[in-house]
């Protein structure tokens, strides 16, 4: 089965400056973190505050979900981080 995204949920780690979402292979669910430079990169001009973070993450929501399917597809576990050398 697909990886695929139907929980829109996020939230901010401030101690890893990442943010975290969810995916599901079939019953399995997948978490995934993407560090603030991942962030960073697909929107230069944000700054790194929480608010600006998840925002970036918002407005790049489809790409961070390619992102995350071509990482899972590489090796399938539980956990993901996205870095941005991913992007």
């Amino acid at each position: 089965m697909a990886l695929n995204f139907p929980n829109q949920a996020r939230s901010y780690d401030t101690t890893r400056q990442r943010v975290r979402f969810w995916a599901h292979d079939s019953a399995l669910e997948i978490s995934f973190f993407v560090e603030a430079g991942a962030l960073m990169k697909i929107d230069p001009d944000s700054d790194n505050a929480e608010a600006a973070l998840l925002q970036v993450f918002d407005d790049g929501r489809e790409r961070i979900h390619e992102v995350a399917t071509a990482v899972y597809s590489r090796g399938r576990g539980f956990t993901y981080t996205l870095t941005a050398s991913d992007f």
